[in-house]
């Protein structure tokens, strides 16, 4: 399912934190909705429609084998996310780096004695 085509798109589909869960649980599994079930206190048809829209944004993958459904996770549309995040990191950064600059050079200026500071505060103890 292309991302033009998909009901939900990725950030949508990981606002939910059950459906955040549901992706950490299939990281490294394949799992049938019975056995994802046990893992939620919810129940069985909730788990179902959350799998759905995972599965509508492409962040899951969806197998019949025998008589059940196995689900796992699709990675790839995560990269869009990673992408969008990547800009804002970036930003962050900038603003961590400025703050730091900022808090050294006023430490720096602390650390060095000021010579007319000295004389007022004599003065002033006077």
């Amino acid at each position: 399912m292309s991302s033009s085509t998909a009901k939900h798109d990725v950030f949508q589909a990981i606002a939910d934190p059950t459906r955040r869960k549901l992706l950490q649980l299939l990281t490294d599994q394949e799992m049938p909705v019975t056995a994802i079930s046990r893992h939620f206190p919810i129940s069985r048809t909730a788990v179902s429609k959350h799998l759905r829209i995972l599965s509508e944004a492409g962040l899951v993958k969806e197998q019949r084998v025998g008589r059940e459904t196995r689900y796992r996770m699709q990675p790839e549309p995560l990269e869009e996310l990673k992408s969008w995040l990547s800009y804002y990191e970036r930003f962050w950064d900038n603003k961590l780096n400025a703050l730091k600059r900022l808090v050294e050079a006023e430490h720096s200026e602390e650390l060095q004695p000021s010579g007319p500071r000295l004389v007022e505060r004599k003065q002033d103890e006077q």
